[in-house]
């Protein structure tokens, strides 16, 4: 806010604390505080969505019933400053359990003149008042084109600049190219820089000399730095940060599958190729998931130990799939069912996926996602779940322990997708809770629920892996002693991505398998066995070596 200002808008939350922590809709009270006096008056009563004060300190931007306005805190009135354009603001694409829930704006203009809006597709400048505004991007919802991030180039700035040049990101939805264009002031329509297949993460100016700085990746290429001009037309490469690559094995790129779910919706999958990718052999496939995926085609899956990891799996010989999951309400279990199996049927078409040896990955929703899955299809040969929930009506009523809030807002207005609690939908809460399925499992699973997870109790993680051992399941339980919900202690990382590792290569390329999954490992010899089993960690093959 400008230090000249003379007014400040202030948030009261206190009349709708209680019911916020319980249904996870938020809501405030906004007011203009005078600085001199300390007066107050009310602006916005029982406001939802709340974006913050103009650059000069004089209106405040809020949105209701999928309209953007601004609030003059100088006159007390309020304008509709999305009325007049042609585009709709509401997130369509967003299927949480959420009435119109906006676009994020993508902020003020430096002399709080305007506001700029994206309506998912294009960029528009809004007058602070209404009335008639600018399509500053222009081709983006008739190019299937998202100008999805600005580029913020003055790290000192107070709001946009208008009077620069405005860079924004741009992917293809539907090519997944990935690009950067610029509005030039005065101007509409974009100018694009860079578009390929590829993803452009970080732009940076240097402060007082016209040199830009940007990253170009893909799934093959590490996110190095390159030096240009404005035009961003140099390949100058400055950086080499990952020089031991060429000496393994990597991927052979990626293909975008497309699918429609089983309800009808139009879907992607990104489709990772193992090294040495020969064109008419198929491949065993690890299938990762949570949520949209398919947007990360082009970006560069660094190798980490710690689970999953895209590269060392295809440096071994795997394919991987990350499909997009889309969601219906009240059902985000059987949703899961709805996008998945077409996506594999999907890849499993293209003859780089061999049918009998696909494998179900994914943590915490994802994890979620794969303990349902293995209850309804049988299409994957072994999956591993993550801190998963596994009984909806238990999750609902307890506690977020990371924060010390109820669980219900996960549920009502967040990724449960459900249109209230469980007495008034109890049906819906039990058809897509995987424990009360638990008696169709056949894909050997394995668990990982950690004793200090903060998220997801790890009591969902028990409750399923007692259900699955009385009814006489192939289920392995792994939890590591004072973790939260996801593994920090670099041994135990370590100790997790080779299980991982052992166990996908028993059940889809006919390893030995692992005495832990056939035995056990006894307590008291866990930490002996943890030191001796990182000193010869699973690593990616050398370039020329037998990935087979």
């Amino acid at each position: 806010m400008n230090a000249d200002a003379k007014l400040a808008a202030g948030t009261d939350v206190r009349a709708y604390e209680l019911g916020s922590n319980l249904d996870g809709l938020r809501y405030q009270d906004v007011y203009a505080v005078n600085l001199q006096t300390g007066e107050r008056k009310l602006a916005l009563k029982h406001a939802r969505d709340v974006f913050g004060p103009s650059p000069d300190g004089t209106h405040m931007l809020y949105y209701e019933d999928g309209h953007f306005f601004t609030f003059d805190l100088m006159n007390g009135k309020s304008y509709n400053i999305s009325k007049s354009l042609p585009a709709d603001f509401v997130d369509v694409e967003d299927d949480h359990n959420v009435a119109k829930p906006p676009r994020r704006p993508v902020g003020w203009a430096k002399d709080s003149s305007a506001v700029l809006l994206s309506d998912g597709w294009d960029v528009w400048k809004a007058p602070v008042h209404g009335g008639a505004g600018v399509n500053l991007t222009g081709n983006g919802k008739k190019d299937q084109i998202r100008y999805q991030t600005r580029f913020r180039l003055d790290l000192d700035e107070k709001g946009i600049d208008l009077a620069q040049p405005i860079y924004f990101s741009a992917y293809g939805e539907w090519t997944k190219k990935g690009g950067v264009g610029v509005v030039q002031p005065g101007a509409a329509g974009i100018q694009m820089l860079r578009w390929d297949d590829a993803h452009y993460q970080t732009i940076l100016k240097a402060k007082n000399a016209d040199v830009y700085l940007f990253t170009r990746e893909t799934s093959r290429e590490f996110p190095n730095f390159y030096s240009s001009t404005a035009k961003l037309d140099g390949n100058a490469k400055i950086t080499e940060a990952n020089p031991q690559q060429k000496d393994f094995l990597w991927s052979a790129g990626v293909r975008i599958i497309d699918y429609k779910s089983d309800k009808g919706d139009k879907l992607q999958g990104a489709l990772y190729l193992p090294a040495n990718y020969q064109p008419g052999k198929a491949y065993p496939t690890v299938v990762y998931i949570y949520e949209k995926l398919s947007q990360g085609a082009n970006n560069y899956a660094f190798p980490t130990y710690n689970g999953f990891n895209i590269s060392a799996y295809t440096s071994n010989g795997y394919a991987v799939l990350t499909p997009d999951i889309v969601y219906k309400i009240n059902d985000p279990g059987m949703s899961a069912v709805w996008c998945l199996v077409p996506a594999v049927k999907a890849a499993v078409a293209t003859g780089v996926v061999d049918a009998k040896l696909v494998a179900l990955h994914g943590h915490s929703w994802g994890g979620y996602q794969t303990s349902f899955m293995v209850t309804q299809t049988n299409i994957f040969h072994a999956a591993i779940a993550g801190a998963p929930l596994t009984d909806m009506i238990a999750m609902y009523n307890a506690v977020y322990w990371n924060t010390g809030t109820a669980n219900q807002p996960i549920f009502e207005s967040s990724q449960g997708r459900f249109t209230s609690g469980p007495w008034d939908n109890l049906e819906a809460y039990q058809r897509n809770s995987p424990v009360y399925h638990a008696k169709n499992v056949q894909t050997p699973l394995v668990i990982l629920h950690n004793d200090k997870d903060g998220a997801v109790d790890w009591t969902q993680g028990i409750e399923y892996f007692n259900t699955l051992r009385r009814l006489g399941k192939p289920v392995v339980m792994l939890q590591y002693k004072g973790e939260n919900h996801g593994l920090r202690k670099p041994e135990n990382m370590k100790d997790y991505t080779v299980r991982m590792k052992e166990f996908f290569d028993f059940e889809l390329r006919d390893r030995q398998a692992p005495k832990w999954w056939t035995e056990g490992v006894p307590l008291l010899k866990m930490k002996d066995d943890i030191e001796q089993r990182t000193k010869d960690i699973s690593k990616p093959i050398a370039t020329g070596g037998d990935q087979q």
